[in-house]
């Protein structure tokens, strides 16, 4: 199967930097994820994201433990973003996510990182939280194609993204994987301090199946394209899986899904009554059993 990335046409057609111009523009007034702060990042003000217009850069670095299909056998090239636009009390990421631990970097900087993961041998560049630094993203790549950037890239997110941003970046993208967290809002609301969380992460997660379709892999079993779509178990079903795989399964009975079973309770997780404990045994396979029940082919464990 061939593995072209969707973004070199962007590039050679001229519409990748006017992708880039489109999504500067609308950080002046921030709506490029659903809480829509509308401050003016180019002018350094924050919002929910906490992040300004430059990104914060944690590491970056291959990658064997992501799902086998993006870790292959050479690594995934990951690139870590400090900050987030969600809030979740259970993230085992926080240092990142919450505190903000990460050195800000130019575009060029970011630019000569992906490169350099893919001088390393890593099967693709993936992107952790990039839901805030879309800009600095596309910018980085207008540095990094003509210098020799053929790598796909991942977007790995938590699913809290704006179905119309995502619209706007059409073939940037070649792989999606982003988390499904909750079915209930009220869930949501409560661990991610977002109550529309649900109906958000449908519509984005729709938009990323439209664009790229179910994943596929080449013939190494490395995924080149398509959606990859993460579930983490939480203690007494809180994470609503019934709700979540029914929706997956109507995107596509085989939409590849993670049934992640490694939650534990990090950070401020024990200020929720139920989750101070990890999902048991019988817990993970029910979510698995679930997402079979639901008609989804592709449930990885």
């Amino acid at each position: 199967m061939e593995n072209t990335p969707s973004y070199l046409a962007l590039h050679r057609e001229g519409r990748l930097r006017e992708i880039a111009r489109l999504v500067e523009r609308r950080m002046e007034s921030c709506d490029l994820c659903p809480r829509r702060c509308r401050v003016n990042r180019l002018a350094g003000e924050t919002g929910a994201c906490r992040s300004g217009p430059r990104p914060l850069v944690s590491s970056a670095q291959p990658h064997f433990g992501e799902e086998p299909p993006v870790s292959g056998t050479r690594g995934s090239g990951t690139v870590f973003f400090a900050n987030c636009n969600l809030a979740c009390i259970f993230c085992q990421n926080y240092e990142l996510s919450h505190l903000g631990h990460g050195r800000e970097v130019g575009y060029e900087e970011l630019a000569r990182a992906m490169l350099g993961l893919q001088d390393r041998g890593c099967h693709n560049i993936n992107l952790v939280s990039p839901t805030h630094v879309l800009h600095s993203i596309v910018q980085a790549l207008l540095i990094a194609v003509p210098l020799g950037l053929r790598l796909p890239l991942v977007y790995n997110s938590g699913g809290y993204d704006a179905a119309d941003a995502l619209k706007l970046l059409e073939g940037v993208f070649d792989i999606y994987m982003p988390d499904v967290k909750y079915g209930d809002a009220d869930t949501g609301r409560r661990l991610s301090g977002v109550a529309d969380y649900p109906q958000r992460a449908r519509e984005a997660v729709g938009e990323m199946h439209r664009q790229v379709g179910d994943l596929r892999l080449d013939e190494r079993g490395v995924a080149v394209r398509g959606l990859l779509v993460r579930h983490l178990v939480l203690p007494e079903r809180l994470a609503g899986t019934r709700q979540v795989m029914r929706f997956l399964a109507g995107l596509s009975p085989d939409t590849c899904v993670n049934v992640m079973g490694q939650y534990y309770p990090a950070y401020r997780a024990r200020e929720h009554p139920a989750m101070g404990r990890r999902p048991t045994p019988a817990e993970v396979d029910e979510a698995a059993d679930l997402a079979r029940e639901a008609g989804l082919r592709r449930v990885l464990r």
